[in-house]
């Protein structure tokens, strides 16, 4: 499991590797990942994680897919490509706290959130979060840079400080996303999408094994 997961090695390859049948090794890679996402985290639990924290950092990410029979919900305009939503949520080290359950890649950053629950879930737990501009009107602990629009075309010194402040803050989210993606299977989905939050779900177990291991 750990060798398609991390590497991302076909079952024809781990079939040929350990000497089974590839309908055994797929068959041991699924009910592997599907006990492991079994005991991840939910999104009550990632929430009173979360409210332990000085802060939380709130960011998307696509997954890649292969094309389906019904594409349309699957391609993202933003990111040119067919995928699946994941929104991520990182501590103040960047480290990964919690994953949601997969959408459709045309699905929007801010309406992932709210259809997840993240949204109420954070706010719920006091969690003031920051996330970039696609997640404007969240309202709640969700804190946004100030943007232009036309009943404020520029911004002042002191938005343009704080929009700094808040991009630093920020790019610590993306190497949550790069820990997530750092697991090969992720670099391109080939199996159903509906699999994909499982996969998700049971890197994330394995993540915080291995942080646990190295933080204690």
């Amino acid at each position: 499991m750990l060798a398609h997961l991390r590497n991302g090695d076909t079952y024809a390859r781990l079939a040929a590797g350990f000497g089974i049948g590839t309908t055994t090794a797929w068959r041991y890679v699924r009910e592997s990942v599907d006990l492991l996402a079994a005991v991840a985290d939910d999104l009550h639990a990632a929430a009173v994680r979360a409210s332990r924290l000085a802060y939380a950092i709130l960011d998307g990410t696509l997954i890649p897919i292969d094309r389906v029979a019904e594409q349309k919900p699957y391609y993202s305009g933003k990111h040119k490509r067919h995928g699946m939503n994941i929104q991520v949520v990182a501590d103040p080290a960047g480290r990964l706290v919690w994953a949601s359950p997969a959408l459709p890649g045309r699905t929007h950053d801010l309406t992932a959130a709210r259809t997840v629950g993240l949204i109420d879930a954070l706010t719920s737990s006091n969690v003031k979060t920051f996330a970039d501009k696609g997640y404007q009107g969240a309202g709640g602990t969700i804190r946004t840079p100030f943007k232009r629009h036309r009943h404020r075309p520029r911004l002042s010194r002191a938005q343009k400080e704080v929009n700094r402040a808040h991009a630093r803050i920020r790019a610590l989210g993306e190497r949550a996303v790069a820990i997530l993606k750092a697991w090969k299977i992720l670099a391109k989905l080939r199996c159903c999408p509906r699999r994909a939050t499982a996969i998700v779900q049971a890197i994330l177990v394995l993540e915080g094994i291995e942080t646990d291991r190295y933080s204690g």
